[in-house]
């Protein structure tokens, strides 16, 4: 069984903040691939559903960000869960908005959720980092994530959550590489080549 986790905060003040991007990508797969309807467990929301045969829960939180290790740590109890087998959605301040980083393991770097995640659960799970990018001043970083997505952020962001939804059973699977460079072009299509000029 695995647990896919997006983090973010609860409240409808907080539904559209930077922050929550991690709760938006989980909400997209659970309606993209027709998971069951929400339900409150574990100090959260959960919803089942599988990919390829294999078993998946989806999990938000709802402890505020800096308490979401006792949530998962909740669920990942009941169900005998490994580490290895939880994937975390959650912004990155140091992605520029649009980007994708998978990893596993890991120090918090200075995120709130994944510091209470490695406290009640330990580092090695895998993070999915969906960039939000840095304001450049380090004063301005906590109105940066608690403020809402800009009308212009829509044109990367939708496109974002949709490759995220689409490609991550390939992240159960174990394929990393492949869903990074799934997203990547779904965000970044290449250019079309020009028709070839008929020769006589």
């Amino acid at each position: 069984m695995h647990l896919l986790v997006g983090l973010g905060n609860p409240g409808s003040k907080y539904q559209g903040n930077r922050h929550n991007i991690g709760f938006m990508a989980v909400d997209e797969l659970v309606r993209r691939h027709g998971f069951s309807p929400w339900r409150k467990r574990f100090q959260g929301e959960t919803s089942e559903g599988s990919f390829a045969g294999e078993k998946v829960l989806v999990l938000k939180p709802q402890t505020f960000m800096n308490e979401s290790g006792r949530s998962v740590g909740a669920a990942m109890s009941f169900y005998g869960i490994d580490p290895a087998n939880v994937i975390v959605l959650y912004d990155e301040l140091d992605l520029e908005p649009g980007k994708v980083r998978v990893k596993l393991g890991g120090g918090a770097a200075g995120h709130n959720g994944i510091r209470s995640m490695i406290a009640h659960c330990g580092p090695h799970f895998q993070r999915v980092r969906l960039g939000i990018g840095h304001p450049g001043d380090k004063n301005l970083v906590h109105p940066h994530v608690l403020s809402d997505f800009a009308k212009a952020d829509k044109a990367w962001l939708e496109p974002l959550l949709d490759a995220v939804a689409e490609y991550i059973p390939l992240l159960v699977k174990g394929e990393e590489g492949t869903f990074q460079n799934k997203v990547h072009l779904a965000i970044n299509p290449p250019p079309e080549k020009p028709p070839k000029k008929e020769t006589n």
